[in-house]
């Protein structure tokens, strides 16, 4: 294919994406009427709804500030671009290289950082962690032992990521096998078409107000927060072939 999409072919993912959504409304990625760009996600939950373990202060300036940027600044490189606007992000993201060469580095990261923050506020909550129960939770016992080597895995690859980037789970529509990836700056899993199931921001705004440069101690504390209902949706919504993500 060129680096130019065409322009059917445009039309019809967006169509199909279309359908998805009204499938799975509840995983839309905030995208205006229209094809008109991409909004910001409101917070499920109040800035503070995850004291002590992520701060206030933390919450409302990673959402409100860093989050926003990463729509906006989006929405600035498919200004141009009506066909674009119209498709998915997910669609998007595995097409990062076909699109224009122009526009394809400012998509990549900042539509990247759109879908990895969205992804990362809904499978948090208060009054959540303990272990991962339902299906997640089977499938964590078979491809890991147990949730104790799952997590020092998880954690391990999300301290062992240089710089900034993220620590995802992803899993396998058809067998539902987990695996950990751990990617640079925003990127994921789901450039690659791979589903994203869960994961973890470690640049050092998702922390840095409340752990300073302890890393390792905001991994450890995150698993206070991860809200397995909401993870087992989205496994759900895997095996249905229904999310990417």
């Amino acid at each position: 294919m060129s680096a130019r999409l065409d322009r059917r072919q445009l039309l019809l993912s967006a169509g199909a994406a279309a359908l998805v959504l009204a499938v799975e409304p509840r995983f839309s990625f905030a995208q205006a009427p229209g094809g008109k760009g991409f909004t910001l996600p409101p917070l499920p939950y109040a800035p503070a709804a995850l004291e002590p373990h992520i701060d206030a202060t933390t919450m409302s300036v990673h959402h409100g500030k860093h989050h926003q940027a990463y729509v906006d600044n989006l929405n600035k490189a498919l200004a141009n671009h009506g066909d674009l606007q119209a498709m998915s992000l997910a669609d998007l993201l595995k097409r990062v290289p076909e699109l224009p060469e122009s526009i394809r580095t400012a998509v990549r990261n900042n539509g990247g950082g759109h879908a990895n923050h969205s992804m990362f506020w809904s499978i948090m909550g208060p009054n959540a962690g303990g272990a991962p129960s339902g299906e997640v939770g089977a499938a964590i016992s078979r491809d890991f032992g147990s949730f104790d080597e799952f997590k020092t895995r998880f954690n391990s690859a999300g301290a062992g990521q240089f710089g900034s980037g993220w620590v995802f789970v992803t899993a396998d529509p058809s067998s539902g096998k987990l695996a950990i990836a751990a990617r640079p700056n925003q990127d994921s899993p789901a450039m690659e078409g791979v589903p994203v199931l869960m994961g973890n921001d470690v640049w050092e705004h998702a922390y840095y107000l409340k752990y300073q440069n302890r890393r390792a101690d905001y991994l450890a504390a995150w698993w206070n927060v991860v809200d397995w209902g909401a993870v087992n949706r989205r496994y759900a919504a895997i095996r249905k072939g229904e999310l990417v993500i």
